[in-house]
């Protein structure tokens, strides 16, 4: 039933059984929520109240509220109120709140209606312009929230609407961008001579992420524009923290072994999956930590040309840290302790950035370095041989190279690192990409290619080694991994 107030204000429920809904879904005694004894609304109010309030129930999202004739007309948007008047968001209408509730912050118990915490985000007045059962239009004066928005019915539920902003956003606000492709470093002997202009990081072994949070929720891309949000779920506790920032953090997705140090064997097994129940197992058997080492992008402000100690201090001012994602530190200057501290450790290297460097995305810019401890090459997969021996029936080695100026050029074959899973994994993958030559640039020596099967030159892989040789070719590489984060034209030789 509708009913129409003397000022024209359509009502969504008539006007004495407002709070009908809201008291039947509470119970007085097991939340801290206002009960009223009564379903009609609180007399007297000016109607130009208005609430936001932050909610963290089963997923995270923000309440809306409008005073009207003695209630608090409700809407629950997923991601807030859009900043920008680019995008519209949902607004689901939800049941009529009382007065009192323009002040609730608590805790609401677990089992009961909208469990979880509820935080007071902004209050203020509002003007209105329009008020319909389809269409409401008002001005917002709050102290985080300044503008002009409508709300408006999207479908034949009473529940099925949208908000859109109006006005321009604020000066300079820029949105949250789609895609911001990462950074690169170029790989150095040893850390630079000026070591004072520097910071230095400590290199992480895994899987390199750009995360993009919006309305408490992320999305996560890999180096080579590959949506790994699913992937790991891990980032989405770390994006609800967030609340309403918006940003756009690098770093990296890692896997620690039982001494706490980067193991990124045993990120493998994150590597490739993408249903659903098997990652939700794999995230308790083997969980991953996200690194963020900088930030590109925040509430409407890019960061790009802002020099990276600045980026730094805006980073920690976030705050990152908790189950699954940290802030790690850098120091500035003293390059040649944090790469010795770096061997102690055991870790891979160490990232020297230039302290007043601007973030140059897809550019591997002499503004970062990378000295590392272990010597890695990124190779493409060109062929495979059986397995003998221990081996029998299973796939016995790799047929590697690295991309040069005439194609792909055999860097050598790698039989060690692996695991049976790995290479009955491998094998898998590798059938569906046979074909009958070889696709290196230059002949394979005859030993190797005798009963080789050859590859389409598609999957990325990482080695460890102990040095080039004369010819061209990885002494002693060991197996380290899959990258399918990474493309073959993404790979070159390191020095």
């Amino acid at each position: 039933m509708q009913s129409t107030s003397p000022r024209g204000y359509v009502s969504f429920v008539a006007r004495g059984e407002a709070l009908s809904t809201y008291r039947k879904k509470r119970d007085p005694a097991r939340t801290p929520e206002p009960v009223p004894t009564t379903s009609r609304g609180r007399k007297g109010g000016n109607d130009d109240t208005f609430v936001i309030q932050e909610h963290h129930a089963t997923a995270l999202h923000w309440d809306f509220r409008l005073e009207r004739d003695g209630v608090l007309v409700s809407w629950a948007v997923p991601k807030g109120l859009p900043r920008h008047p680019g995008t519209n968001h949902l607004a689901v209408h939800t049941e009529d709140h009382p007065m009192e509730y323009a002040t609730f912050e608590g805790h609401i118990p677990e089992g009961e209606y909208g469990g979880g915490k509820v935080i007071l985000w902004d209050r203020g007045t509002y003007e209105c312009e329009k008020w319909s059962d389809r269409e409401v239009k008002v001005v917002l004066h709050g102290s985080r929230v300044e503008g002009r928005y409508v709300l408006f019915k999207t479908g034949s539920r009473d529940r099925d609407w949208m908000v859109h902003r109006m006005d321009p956003a604020a000066d300079g606000y820029q949105p949250l961008p789609a895609l911001i492709r990462p950074m690169l470093a170029v790989a150095r002997d040893a850390v630079p001579r000026d070591d004072d202009s520097w910071g230095y990081e400590f290199k992480w072994d895994g899987v390199r992420a750009v995360v993009y949070v919006d309305g408490g929720r992320p999305r996560a891309l890999s180096r080579n524009d590959r949506d790994i949000t699913a992937t790991y779920p891990e980032l989405r506790e770390m994006a609800e923290s967030l609340g309403a920032t918006q940003v756009v953090l690098d770093g990296e997705l890692v896997a620690l072994d039982a001494a706490g140090r980067p193991s990124f064997g045993a990120l493998q097994s994150r590597m490739h999956v993408t249903g659903a129940a098997q990652v939700r197992r794999l995230v308790t058997q083997t969980p991953v930590t996200f690194f963020a080492f900088d930030v590109l992008h925040l509430d409407g402000r890019s960061l790009l040309d802002t020099p990276y100690v600045e980026r730094r201090r805006i980073l920690e001012s976030l705050e990152l840290a908790g189950p699954s994602w940290q802030t790690p530190p850098y120091f500035a200057g003293d390059g040649a302790a944090i790469l010795a501290a770096s061997q102690a450790q055991g870790l891979e290297g160490i990232v020297a950035k230039r302290l007043d460097s601007p973030y140059v995305p897809d550019r591997r810019s002499e503004n970062w370095l990378k000295i590392k401890n272990i010597r890695t090459q990124e190779v493409v997969i060109g062929g495979w041989k059986p397995g003998e021996g221990r081996r029998q029936g299973l796939l016995g080695s790799l047929l590697i190279g690295v991309p040069g100026p005439d194609g792909l050029d055999y860097v050598g074959h790698v039989g060690t690192g692996f695991t049976d899973k790995m290479l009955r994994d491998l094998e898998a993958d590798l059938r569906p990409l046979a074909r009958d030559v070889a696709p290196f640039a230059v002949d394979v020596p005859r030993a190797q290619a005798k009963d080789a099967r050859w590859v389409a030159p598609e999957l990325v892989g990482e080695v460890a080694f102990s040095e080039w040789t004369k010819d061209g070719r990885l002494r002693h590489p060991a197996w380290r991994g899959l990258r399918p984060d990474k493309s073959p034209g993404e790979v070159r030789r390191e020095s």
